[in-house]
């Protein structure tokens, strides 16, 4: 790479990080840290432990997001530095250092500036995360709980907390569905664009002959409901169901009638909880997942009629939406952004960062308006 190169591609990532600083606003960042470590400092902050949750999770996210983007202004100037002596010392491997920095450099410019993209109404939510097997058998319930670890392994990944709220498993193997929460900021935009129907193609594992199978599962991502949203639901509109929890091959994994299965009777939408040990918890968490559902289905009702509005016909990018093929190549493909890697082994363990960045760029430009 040109020295001329080199300098303008260092001034074009400092003025990105002009304009992502701008639209983070630093000094309101700054300012909300304040409140929130005299909030986390109280000494009455765990008596309220989800809120305490709440507090120190943001907290922990804005102080690493600041620490980014002031480390990234540092390495901007040190990668200049970097160029600069190993030009002054005709040193190849000092050059091959600096380029790999700027490599770096400029990749987690990149990922930074997505955190600008996420500018929705739910964006900066946690996130209710709800797989289901659909078409294809045992091999559909036992790729639902490939894309369930999928998605555990990448908050493990990043440090962000979970709790899987209810896990209804398949006779033979796998699992029927499963809802997760994703404690941690904007976490919801993040992985609202891995909503729709994933597909997959492999040998089955569970045929005898050996044959090619191809299997679908459903991803539902919905914001975690908080108290300004305002989603009551009268007693009258809903039917408690308990029953007993079940383990894995239907076994039962409680003697007590503790599994909480709730039904909201004007939308017939239904959820159930058995992770948490008591009916009370159950049903606390159940009404938790109920009240993302119907805001989730509020918004896709004020869609449904933005679309006709717009004469688009109602069409979402979030059905089929991406494939991961182990056989007879091995691929993962994003359908609407044909973002693809070919190693699915390393996306299912977590790795979907790449996927990530593409979907929230592609529906930026999908919410942009052509000229």
């Amino acid at each position: 790479m040109a020295v001329v190169d080199v300098s303008e591609e260092l001034k074009s990532l400092a003025s990105t990080m002009e304009s992502i600083e701008a639209v983070i606003d630093l000094d309101k960042m700054r300012a909300d840290i304040a409140v929130l470590e005299e909030q986390a400092a109280a000494p009455s902050l765990w008596d309220d432990p989800d809120n305490a949750q709440k507090v120190t999770s943001k907290l922990s996210y804005l102080q690493g997001q600041l620490r980014r983007v002031e480390e990234l202004h540092g390495r901007i100037e040190d990668t200049g530095v970097l160029f600069e002596l190993a030009d002054a010392e005709d040193d190849a491997d000092a050059r091959a250092e600096a380029e790999e920095e700027l490599q770096s450099v400029r990749k987690a410019v990149e990922e930074l500036e997505i955190r600008t993209l996420l500018s929705g109404e739910y964006d900066e939510r946690e996130a209710m995360v709800s797989i289901r097997a659909e078409a294809g058998g045992v091999d559909a319930a036992d790729f639902a709980e490939q894309l369930q670890r999928m998605y555990l392994r990448w908050a493990e990944r990043r440090g962000y907390p979970t709790e899987v709220l209810d896990t209804s498993y398949a006779e033979e193997a796998g699992i029927k569905s499963t809802t997760f929460s994703v404690k941690a900021p904007y976490a919801y935009g993040t992985l609202s664009v891995e909503q729709g129907t994933h597909r997959m193609v492999r040998i089955s594992p569970f045929d005898n002959q050996g044959r090619r199978q191809t299997s679908f599962a459903g991803v539902e991502v919905m914001p975690v409901v908080e108290q300004t949203d305002h989603i009551d639901i009268p007693e009258n509109e809903l039917r408690v169901d308990v029953f007993r929890s079940s383990g894995p091959g239907g076994q039962s994994v409680n003697t007590t009638d503790s599994a909480v299965r709730m039904t909201h009777i004007p939308t017939g939408i239904v959820v159930s909880c058995q992770n948490e040990k008591s009916q009370i918890q159950n049903r606390a968490a159940a009404l938790r997942v109920m009240q993302s559902r119907l805001l989730a289905h509020r918004r896709a009702e004020e869609q449904a009629k933005m679309d006709a509005l717009k004469g688009d016909g109602g069409n979402s990018w979030g059905n089929q939406m991406r494939s991961y093929v182990l056989q007879p190549y091995q691929m993962v493909k994003d359908l609407r952004t044909e973002h693809e890697v070919g190693n699915p082994q390393a996306v299912l363990d977590g790795d979907i960062d790449g996927f990530l960045e593409a979907g929230i760029r592609w529906r930026k430009q999908q919410e942009t308006p052509q000229s």
